[in-house]
């Protein structure tokens, strides 16, 4: 009985003031891959901890979580902008963060678990002062979580989803859902618990499967610049596009679809006044001007970030784009060569010089429409297929060949890898193009890939280049089914890795 009057000290190295400060000195200057490891391995250790004081234990938690914060910033720029990094070290690295991630969101949550447990306890009594930061650092990680997912063109499961949306909940039923805050010291800015949960939607809605990384951190940049002007109703109202129940462990729905059941964890997104303010920032920048207030967490070309907002433009929009054509299941091999040069020679003839290049590949599909299909790519395939890549395609069976392009890259809920293909042209047709000037080159021919449009207007011919070879200030010849024309370059419609589709004025030769 008279043990039970004194408390019980924690039975945890980091519990000690000193050791925890000392600790924290040496993360702040340690290598970033051995600091945020370290600090993962310390939150692992501090689930088992006991006899903490949930404000002291939340103290712990939060120095650690903020040593790590310039780490993982270091880190993360390394994975999406390092040209020089190996599968290897882009993995570890990639391993990291997302590990980071998750112990982090589950030591906030297992700290808000143990205050609820036992709310009248001096602990938890002065911890209700940081309750509104410990829901935005938790909804921060777990939507960390989510971009993380994203580089590996992974949907994240139901646990996420369900953290997010119980700690949103939690937020609001505390009456603290929006309370501004600032999220870590060396952040600009102020956020609330609402406008993390809102980003997590924003960024699940916004298609990142049709982006690069690098492209998925700028996306993610430009909603965190917009995120105000995003609104999440209980209701919804005439501008809403998206929903979601925050008590389940789905994702964001389109309200294309309604709600089944009328619930009260049900939420409504509207992101349309947020595409009026990005339509400003596009117009803006087509004109040179790059806004002060802009954090983009690096140095960009303005072509790179026009890029990624006309990506949003069409996903914040009242009707989100939709797909045209209906899909079929379907069970095929495909064979399948990457890149212009490959795809010249097979739409050149030369399939035959083609049967032993090791670049070959077999891919399975398992979904088909008129616009295109999904496949399921083997060990083999998995993390070589890039976004933007020119294809050459021909299904078992047939002597046709297509060409098409890589438009989204994804996974199943088992982990195999997926890549979802648009078809540019059934028709194509390798062709050779002459500049009209004089000299020697004049006799140099320019390898083009005729797309054979169907449906477009008839002066107007779309020609798949090598990257670079569309010139402004030449007209070319161009021979085809026997007759002679002038091409006048009009515009480049697409660039992709080592092409781009240009259109042209068809004239007749003079």
């Amino acid at each position: 009985m008279i043990l039970n009057l004194f408390p019980q000290r924690p039975d945890h190295p980091l519990a000690d003031g000193k050791e925890l400060k000392r600790i924290v000195a040496e993360l702040l200057v340690a290598r970033p891959a051995n600091a945020v490891e370290e600090v993962t391995t310390w939150f692992e250790s501090l689930k088992q901890a006991r006899n903490f004081r949930v404000d002291r234990y939340f103290e712990v938690l939060r120095q650690l979580d903020e040593a790590a914060q310039p780490h993982l910033r270091r880190l993360g720029r390394d994975y999406v902008q390092s040209q020089h990094l190996s599968p290897a070290e882009r993995g570890r690295i990639w391993t990291r963060c997302h590990v980071f991630y998750s112990e982090v969101a589950a030591s906030y949550s297992l700290c808000l678990s143990r205050a609820r447990l036992d709310p009248r306890s001096k602990g938890s009594e002065a911890l209700k002062q940081s309750l509104p930061l410990v829901e935005a650092r938790l909804l921060a990680a777990c939507r960390c979580q989510l971009k993380w997912l994203a580089f590996r063109y992974t949907a994240a499961g139901a646990e996420v989803w369900q953290a997010l949306g119980a700690s949103y909940l939690a937020a609001e039923q505390g009456g603290y859902a929006q309370k501004s805050l600032q999220l870590y010291p060396a952040q600009h800015g102020l956020t609330s618990a609402q406008q993390q949960y809102v980003h997590a939607l924003v960024f699940c809605s916004s298609s990142m499967d049709g982006l690069l990384p690098e492209q998925m951190e700028l996306a993610d940049r430009l909603i965190a610049h917009f995120l105000s002007a995003f609104v999440l109703l209980p209701t919804p109202r005439a501008d809403s596009v998206y929903w979601v129940d925050a008590a389940t462990g789905e994702p964001p729905t389109r309200l294309g679809r309604r709600p089944g059941v009328i619930r009260p964890s049900l939420r409504y997104l509207s992101p349309v006044p947020a595409l009026t303010a990005l339509n400003e920032l596009i117009h803006r920048l087509e004109h040179g001007e790059l806004p002060a207030d802009l954090n983009l967490g690096g140095e960009y070309p303005p072509k790179t970030v026009l890029a990624v907002m006309r990506h949003l433009r069409p996903y914040w929009a009242l009707q989100p784009p939709q797909r045209q054509h209906r899909r079929h299941a379907i069970r095929t091999q495909m064979t399948v060569f990457e890149g212009f040069e490959q795809c010249y020679m097979v739409f050149a003839g030369a399939t035959l010089q083609l049967q032993e290049d090791p670049a070959r590949q077999q891919w399975l599909v398992d979904d088909i429409s008129l616009g295109g299909f999904r496949a399921l790519l083997d060990r083999s395939s998995e993390g070589s297929v890039r976004l933007g890549a020119l294809l050459c395609m021909r299904a078992e069976g047939s002597d046709n060949w297509l060409l098409g392009v890589v438009r989204r890259l994804g996974s199943l809920p088992d982990g195999t890898a997926t890549v979802g293909v648009q078809v540019l042209s059934r028709r194509a047709r390798s062709v050779d193009l002459r500049p009209r000037r004089s000299g020697f080159a004049a006799a140099v021919a320019i390898p083009g890939i005729h797309l054979g449009d169907e449906h477009g207007a008839a002066d107007v011919l779309r020609i798949l280049l090598p990257l670079g070879g569309f010139q402004v200030r030449d007209n070319l010849d161009l021979s085809l089914d026997g007759s002679l024309s002038v091409l006048v370059p009009l515009e480049v419609e697409e660039s992709g890795g080592d092409f781009e589709i240009a259109r042209f004025r068809q004239e007749p030769a003079g």
